[in-house]
């Protein structure tokens, strides 16, 4: 069974819809041929001109077997194919009166679709190649009798049809092919994009891995410190900030030592389903205590079973990135909300601080920019790279109420389960 037409290439693509064109330029030749002869409307040469359409249709037909196979289809192939073409219909035009023919005209398409999915090069050659057979079929083809009371109806006739198949097929299947390579330009600078966001990637992440190792020695003094100054003074204003330092500076130890188990559990594939309720829950949970000046309302709009996944350790620290920076913005009533459907869910963030400017819009997410001082201009970054990579999406809008409305989406099932 032939692979699903949306998984080809375009040059695959593309060279099928030729021989589809091809077998419906064939079908209508025959057509032509074969009622010329039952009506005996012209005297024509039928053995070459059956003979001809028989090579076409082989053509086709050796074409269909070769897309078959596992062998990519080059530019000069797809040209070959049209040149071919060309010089079939040449042939064709040869014994049924050359110049004259008013199905001339045709030679049009095999050139128009050359235009439009090949390199001007290649077009030139065609163009040359339908001039040249053109140019013969001037001065040198079989002419054909056509008896006087046919001969003007038959031109006549003959002209309009050639201009109606010549644009229907142009229409059609030129449109279609210039859309194919469209789409897979697309497709190509999409990927371009995601190699080079995978190499700032990985330059934030081993610098990120750097960091990490150097910080366990200055967090261990500053625990031992801490622990001192608390055994040294009585004061209760003292001791109380001593306590928060402390607890903050047993946060990143535990960050730290998270990151560690993580990358193992990774490397393992081992990561444990949840539901979503209990991961966004103990998502929230850790970020309290992260930023406990934070105050935020939080609803569950979503109807029906709650969906399940799997949260890789960098996909939580993207939702603690987002929410971290609502809290930046505003850490005052925040608005966080769990929804979902049949196909995604969505976390929605809303603060109320001053909103998205739009001179800026279009450079969020980028690395290194940041609208905040304290910033690395790395947070939305990798919240988007991280949500990304789980098939989601991260877009930020100004509410029309005032402030930011962050939306974190995540398709219902994880690429590649299989849950029924």
């Amino acid at each position: 069974m032939l692979e699903p037409l949306q998984l080809l290439s375009a040059s695959r693509q593309n060279l099928w819809r030729l021989v589809l064109l091809r077998l419906l330029v064939l079908l209508a030749q025959s057509a032509s041929v074969g009622i010329a002869f039952l009506l005996e409307l012209l005297p024509l040469p039928w053995v070459p001109l059956c003979s001809v359409l028989g090579v076409s249709l082989a053509l086709c037909f050796f074409t269909a077997l070769r897309l078959r196979g596992p062998w990519p289809v080059t530019e000069q192939e797809y040209a070959a194919q049209l040149a071919c073409d060309l010089v079939i219909h040449s042939v064709l035009l040869y014994y049924s009166g050359g110049s004259t023919n008013p199905f001339v005209s045709y030679y049009l398409v095999p050139l128009a679709i050359a235009a439009a999915t090949l390199p001007w090069l290649y077009s030139v050659v065609l163009s040359g190649l339908a001039l040249a057979g053109y140019t013969l079929l001037l001065n040198w083809y079989d002419p054909i009798e056509v008896p006087l009371e046919y001969r003007g109806s038959l031109l006549i006739h003959g002209m309009l049809l050639s201009f109606a198949l010549a644009a229907a097929l142009i229409t059609f299947f030129v449109a279609r092919m210039a859309s194919e390579l469209r789409r897979q330009e697309r497709s190509q600078a999409q990927r371009r994009e995601a190699g080079m966001r995978d190499q700032r990637l990985l330059a934030v992440a081993t610098q990120a891995a750097g960091a990490a190792h150097e910080l366990g020695t200055p967090l261990a003094t500053m625990s031992v410190l801490i622990k001192e100054l608390r055994r040294e003074h009585n004061d209760p204003l003292l001791q109380e900030d001593l306590a928060v330092l402390q607890e903050q500076v047993k946060l990143c130890k535990e960050t730290l030592q998270q990151l560690v188990r993580a990358a193992e559990a990774d490397r393992r594939q081992d990561i444990e389903e949840l539901s979503v309720i209990t991961w966004l829950e103990t998502a929230l949970n850790r970020w309290h205590l992260m930023r406990p000046e934070a105050n935020y309302r939080y609803q569950m709009l979503g109807q029906g079973v709650a969906p399940r996944l799997s949260p890789s350790p960098d996909l939580t620290q993207a939702l603690l990135n987002l929410l971290n920076n609502a809290a930046d913005a505003c850490a005052e009533n925040l608005d966080i909300r769990l929804d979902w459907d049949a196909e995604e869910l969505c976390i929605s963030i809303r603060d109320h601080g001053a909103g998205v400017p739009l001179a800026i819009a279009e450079q969020l997410g980028k690395p290194f920019f940041t609208t905040k001082g304290k910033g690395f201009g790395l947070g939305l970054f990798l919240s988007q790279a991280s949500v990304t990579r789980a098939g989601g999406s991260v877009k930020l809008y100004n509410h029309e109420d005032g402030g930011t409305l962050t939306e974190l989406r995540l398709p219902r099932f994880a690429p590649g389960d299989n849950h029924d």
